[in-house]
């Protein structure tokens, strides 16, 4: 004799209606319907319990010095001091050039003195003193012109190396040897990418149309980083090439 549910004398258990769930389980939106979410489930276009909503390029994040660049994604604006040091490994190296023209002007304008006639050993009265003199005034003459011409050829080599250096490895690589080794990088504030010919050449010449002023102009923009309010550290050449100066 059975003592069961006196509502089911035989035992069977209850029938759920096909296509619906039990009690306690989320109900399934029909087909076509874009489920609207239920408990513990974010709803249809809300971003889910703690994730982070995307942020637009350019986007500096709660002054933490990170940035949000096209193509690279969340990085860190470079600081100042790492971007001295780099300067100073890049200026060291452009010294070390400017040391070795130098020293081959030098070296050329001390050989062209000693070939200089010495006419202390004539007598001043005679007449092959008088040729004598002339020919030293001569070869005392082109050693002149030939140490101008080779200091300012130097100076012009000097120059047209700090372009070529500064200029095509900014364009093309985004970086000078200086940036490489303190690991920075200078890209395109909008799409991440290096400068390019045109925002690297912009990136140069503004700093070199400063140095004019005495230098005073390349120091001010070297510094203007400083003066940004926007908290990217971005240097009036920055801003005319649209360029970030970001950690790799």
């Amino acid at each position: 004799m059975s003592f069961g549910d006196p509502n089911n004398p035989y035992g069977q258990q209850p029938q759920q209606p096909q296509g619906q769930p039990g009690y306690g389980y989320p109900q399934q939106a029909p087909q076509g319907v874009p489920p609207q979410g239920g408990y513990g489930y974010p709803q249809q276009g809300q971003p889910a319990y703690g994730a982070v909503p995307p942020q637009a390029p350019g986007t500096l994040q709660a002054n933490n010095g990170y940035i949000n660049v096209a193509g690279l994604g969340t990085v860190q604006v470079a600081t100042m001091g790492r971007r001295f040091g780099a300067r100073l490994i890049d200026g060291a190296i452009i010294g070390v050039l400017y040391f070795i023209l130098s020293s081959v002007v030098f070296a050329g304008a001390f050989s062209a003195a000693n070939d200089i006639k010495d006419c202390s050993g004539i007598d001043p009265l005679s007449p092959s003193y008088q040729t004598c003199v002339n020919e030293a005034a001569t070869q005392a003459g082109e050693a002149a012109g030939g140490i101008f011409a080779a200091f300012f050829g130097g100076l012009l080599i000097l120059s047209l190396a700090t372009l070529l250096y500064e200029w095509l490895m900014i364009a093309f690589v985004g970086a000078t040897v200086g940036k490489m080794a303190l690991g920075l990088k200078v890209v395109k504030e909008n799409t991440g990418q290096v400068p390019g010919i045109g925002g690297g050449f912009i990136r140069w010449i503004i700093p070199m149309v400063g140095a004019f002023l005495c230098g005073i102009g390349q120091i001010l923009v070297y510094l203007s980083p400083f003066f940004d309010n926007s908290g990217k550290l971005q240097g009036w050449h920055d801003r005319a090439a649209g360029t970030l100066v970001v950690k790799k």
